[in-house]
């Protein structure tokens, strides 16, 4: 099975459709998949909904497609760096689901896992609660929260073998590996493609069954908040 494509848009071919669900691995900008990303701003793909940890800054990220208006619905944990998200929400342009950190990340992997559900005492008495079951175990409440199954996974790594088999680099793992696990399919952007057998299998982050498609390119380093003192 071709699992490796020449870019990102041949490997979205066939894939993206108005209205879809798509879960996005990444932390503000750090393992962000940033070429399929501008690859779906390029098609035009619209109504979109992204789970994602949060939705990038104004010019980079999914941000990019906050500007173009193909965003429809967010389902993230920290939305606070990006101005245009802002607007379109309070204007009631955009529609957004808070999840914890924790419970996101969870409900993406429990989706990758054939798990539809799961009871969390996280957000017990918020507003994360609110329309939610709610059951009593060992005198303590929990909520229910459901599995995420996505109609597509975007997400980056630093190295990939042709099978699809993924490393991850230092903090850039985050949320990528449930990211990819959830999806119906999966799509992985990476920095290196090595020879399959070459990598340690210890040292996998994510196996290949995961993953149905790969590309290789080349990736912008950003700081998304610099601060420097005086000389």
């Amino acid at each position: 099975m071709k699992k490796i494509y020449g870019s990102a848009s041949e490997a979205l071919e066939g894939v993206l459709f108005d209205g879809m669900f798509i879960a996005a691995g990444g932390f503000g900008l750090c393992g962000i998949p940033e070429l399929l990303l501008d690859a779906i701003k390029n098609a035009g793909t619209k109504d979109l909904t992204f789970a994602s940890n949060n939705a990038g800054v104004d010019d980079f990220g999914i941000g990019i497609l906050l500007q173009t208006r193909q965003v429809k619905k967010m389902i993230s944990s920290y939305v606070g760096e990006n101005a245009e998200f802002m607007r379109q929400y309070l204007s009631g342009e955009l529609e957004l689901e808070f999840n914890p950190q924790g419970t996101l990340a969870e409900r993406m992997r429990a989706g990758g896992c054939g798990i539809p559900g799961f009871y969390t005492k996280t957000g017990v008495g918020t507003v994360i609660a609110e329309g939610k079951d709610h059951k009593d175990f060992d005198g303590q409440t929990y909520i229910l929260e459901r599995g995420i199954v996505a109609d597509l996974s975007i997400v980056k790594a630093w190295k990939a073998d042709a099978t699809g088999n993924l490393v991850f680099r230092k903090t850039a793992r985050n949320f990528n590996p449930p990211a990819a696990m959830c999806g119906k399919i999966c799509i992985a952007e990476v920095e290196e493609i090595v020879p399959t057998g070459s990598l340690d299998p210890d040292s996998i982050h994510l196996p290949g069954i995961y993953v149905h498609r790969l590309i290789q390119g080349e990736h912008e380093k950003r700081i998304e908040q610099r601060t420097t003192r005086a000389a």
